[in-house]
């Protein structure tokens, strides 16, 4: 958390000491913007191999995504088929699973909006992580490496963008607005 970046520094050591213990692979962060990143580099030895962060049609990130792509940082995307914009209070009204672009995929390849949205991700060198306790639509979620999209349905998807995040803003979180803590 931005406002709580002192105990954000001091756990990020506590996994770097993790990842020099051999005790865990890889190490990452979440919610970070460049910013946050660069804060961090001036005192942590390990570049963040991933970066969790909101990512879907609606919000895609394209400058975070670059320097991401700059740093070797893996952009791994939360609420990658717009469930945020479905399920938060106050969040977007728009869904984009019925976005004519997306409708219009989906019928094009056979595929739900879910598949095309997650098609586009890995087209886009995005790792999507998205979220389902049901076994048709875990399934359906990894049912999307038969087909392409073309370059083209990539930008038309890219077009989608509006820039405006759906999901909590981390600038804005602390303990108050979210204050959830993890016993020792």
């Amino acid at each position: 958390m931005p406002t709580e970046f002192a105990d954000t520094v001091a756990a990020y050591r506590a996994a770097e000491k993790l990842l020099a213990d051999k005790r865990v692979r890889a190490i990452g962060v979440s919610n970070f913007s460049v910013k946050h990143i660069d804060d961090l580099m001036k005192t942590a030895k390990v570049m963040p191999l991933v970066n969790q962060v909101e990512l879907h049609p609606f919000f895609a990130q394209r400058e975070l995504r670059a320097e991401h792509a700059k740093r070797g940082i893996v952009t791994q995307a939360w609420s990658p088929i717009g469930g945020i914009n479905r399920y938060r209070p106050g969040a977007q009204t728009e869904d984009p699973f019925g976005h004519p672009t997306i409708r219009a995929l989906a019928e094009k390849y056979k595929k739900t909006p879910a598949q095309v949205i997650l098609r586009w991700h890995i087209e886009s060198g995005v790792s999507p992580i998205p979220k389902s306790v049901k076994p048709e639509r875990i399934a359906e979620n990894f049912d999307v490496f038969d087909f392409s999209l073309t370059r083209d349905e990539v930008a038309s998807i890219d077009a989608l963008d509006k820039g405006v995040r759906s999901g909590p803003d981390p600038e804005t979180l602390s303990l108050k607005t979210y204050p959830k803590r993890i016993e020792d």
